[in-house]
């Protein structure tokens, strides 16, 4: 029987996910240059969509989203007739990730293996000793209070006694930026030295904010860069004192764009999309659409109703500027996502655009939530989350007078965030089109054959490699 006595691997593996580094920036951050230098680097050929749940279940799975199921950051849940983004749950990996598969080899070779999963997706429920992700606390009343989550118990307190509650308003919403980075690395350093891992996978969010808001072009990227350089330089220094190693993955890169397609709009206008209007606006009812589309970045799953024919639906996006392509049946499996939760037709943007999910055509009639932070009940991601509406006179104001009555016990709404769409001017769903602007690898040990972008779905098998030689 294997015990946590049983002979440990050679040398404790620390993944960190900077999402939005590109080899284009790497010059910037002489910590993570160093350890390229010291290893390998190699491109990476992204999977579609290039978002972050997508990719996170390719990288633990060595999967496409047809095999794992992670179609998006959110799909239809055609059982409930719900969309849903940002669940957490481990069992929506229809595939087995890496920590489960590095475990079961170590026991067939009478040797313990140990995993902790650090801010990375589909936190809950998975198959690791240590786990922490951001969870908050929601009230009958509506009200939320911010909080992390996690395994074993205990240890989120004792990270927050130790490094400070962690920052929530800065891992998402208007105020993101480095602090949640910093407190992320500062925890993961103490988690890989206090308790040793033979794998911790640490999520660093920063390059993932400016490059949205203002666009790669617009953002000051060698301040950014470096900044997230001198987080990764505390989890390298931990990890060298437990003799490890530092390897270094990202899901994508960030381009501009110039413009917003507001795929639901275009369908409303064609009575295919059918809404609830209430006393807080208009709500998307999903029963009674013959067709409406989950937006994510630059893909749209597009769901249309079985009674309906999709190729008048697909001639009609086609004709909106800045769709590229709308994928139908099996022409899905040209980019992997022929998988029931997938819609029945899937758009791609032009590379200088975006989709956006608003359906309303009257902003007086939007429902409350779309001027609010609400990653869980809109059809689709909403980068304007990232944004103050700048036609409210004094939005941090508003913010504190709201934060006021809700520490006197009244239920509030922080309807602060703009509904103008043309206000985000970066984006992420499509392959790079530039080598340099694609996601990266750092290892160290054997590289990898040949000298090329790799495949995302390769590097699951070159970790099982390191974590579990033969």
């Amino acid at each position: 029987m294997v015990t946590n006595e049983s002979p440990r691997n050679n040398r404790p593996l620390v993944l960190v996910n900077a999402v939005g580094l590109t080899s284009r920036w790497l010059g910037h951050a002489p910590n993570l240059r160093r350890l390229a230098e010291g290893g390998w680097l190699r491109p990476l050929e992204e999977i579609v969509p290039a978002v972050t749940c997508s990719a996170q279940a390719t990288l633990l799975t060595g999967k496409l989203p047809r095999e794992h199921g992670v179609v998006g950051n959110g799909w239809l849940f055609r059982e409930t007739g719900e969309f849903r983004f940002w669940q957490q749950s481990n069992a929506l990996i229809q595939a087995e990730p890496v920590y489960t598969t590095a475990r079961r080899l170590a026991r067939e070779r009478g040797r313990d293996f140990r995993a902790a999963k650090l801010f990375w997706w589909f936190n809950q429920g998975a198959d690791v000793e240590i786990s922490v992700t951001p969870k908050p606390y929601y009230g009958a009343d509506g009200n939320k209070v911010f909080g992390i989550t996690g395994e074993p118990e205990g240890l989120c307190e004792r990270l927050e006694q130790s490094h400070g509650k962690f920052p929530f308003h800065t891992f998402w919403g208007p105020g993101a930026g480095l602090p949640c980075t910093d407190w992320i690395a500062r925890a993961a350093a103490g988690v890989v030295e206090a308790e040793r891992p033979d794998l911790t996978l640490v999520y660093l969010p920063h390059l993932d904010y400016d490059p949205q808001r203002l666009g790669p072009s617009g953002s000051d990227m060698p301040r950014l860069v470096a900044e997230l350089d001198a987080a990764c330089a505390v989890l390298i220094d931990a990890t060298r004192r437990v003799d490890g190693s530092v390897w270094v993955v990202s899901e994508y890169g960030h381009c501009d764009v110039r413009r917003a397609v507001a795929l639901n709009r275009v369908l409303a206008g064609r009575n295919l999309l059918t809404v609830r209007d209430g006393p807080f606006g208009q709500t998307l009812d999903t029963f009674r659409s013959r067709a409406f589309a989950v937006c994510d970045h630059q893909l749209a799953h597009v769901y249309v109703r079985r009674d309906q024919p999709t190729e008048p639906v697909r001639d009609l996006l086609l004709s909106e500027p800045g769709v590229a392509r709308v994928l139908a049946g099996e022409e899905r499996a040209e980019v992997g996502l022929d998988h029931p939760r997938s819609g029945e037709l899937v758009a791609l943007s032009e590379p200088d655009s975006w989709f956006a999910y608003p359906y309303w055509s009257d902003d007086d009639r939007a429902p409350d939530f779309a001027r609010t932070v609400d990653i869980h009940r809109k059809p689709g991601y909403d980068p304007c989350e990232l944004f103050l509406d700048p036609n409210l006179a004094w939005p941090k104001g508003r913010i504190i007078r709201r934060l006021v009555r809700k520490k006197l016990g009244f239920r509030t709404l922080f309807d602060v965030i703009p509904l103008d769409p043309s206000l985000v001017r970066g984006s992420h769903g499509l392959p790079a089109q530039a080598l340099g602007d694609k996601p990266v690898l750092i290892g160290d040990g054997p590289p990898p054959d040949g000298d090329g972008p790799l495949p995302m779905t390769a590097v699951h098998g070159l970790l099982l490699r390191t974590l579990v030689p033969d």
